[in-house]
């Protein structure tokens, strides 16, 4: 018995799974990707919100306890 139409049916099963798989580690990436970018854009408005606060403040501030 020719068992190549099995074997090819195999792969075929296996390169589905596979692009499955790289297609959810795909979305992951480009989830972390936004979510960085939103961090990244926090930060910037933070900075931005601080650049106008005076000289010295909170370079006296202990927080050793």
């Amino acid at each position: 018995m020719d068992t190549s139409p099995v074997s090819a049916i195999l792969g075929a099963q296996a390169g589905t799974t596979q692009v499955g798989l790289a297609t959810d580690v795909l979305r992951m990436n480009a989830d972390s990707a936004a979510a960085i970018v939103q961090v990244l854009d926090t930060a910037n408005q933070t900075a931005r919100a601080l650049a106008n606060v005076g000289a010295g403040i909170g370079t006296k501030l202990d927080i050793s306890t």
